[in-house]
């Protein structure tokens, strides 16, 4: 009995080793990958969007005025 616990352990110590060793190279390579893409792959340069041009309203500020009242009227009268 003494003997099967040993040999658990001892497996259970080479899988933990096995999976520390193997995320620690997972880790070391994707940070070399990781500056390698960075080193031959620079980001391109963002280009500014150009803003929409606004129109001034002021125009038809009489009339949507009024579309806006007969519309709120109606609403209120039902």
């Amino acid at each position: 009995m003494d003997h099967l616990i040993s040999e658990g352990l001892s497996l259970m110590v080479y899988g933990m080793g096995f999976v520390f060793v193997f995320l620690t190279l997972l880790v070391f390579a994707t940070n070399f990958m990781s500056k390698m893409v960075t080193k031959y792959v620079p980001e391109p340069v963002a280009v500014p969007k150009a803003k929409p041009v606004v129109k001034a309203a002021s125009t038809n500020n009489d009339e949507l005025l009024a579309v806006i009242s007969a519309a709120v009227h109606h609403h209120r009268s039902k």
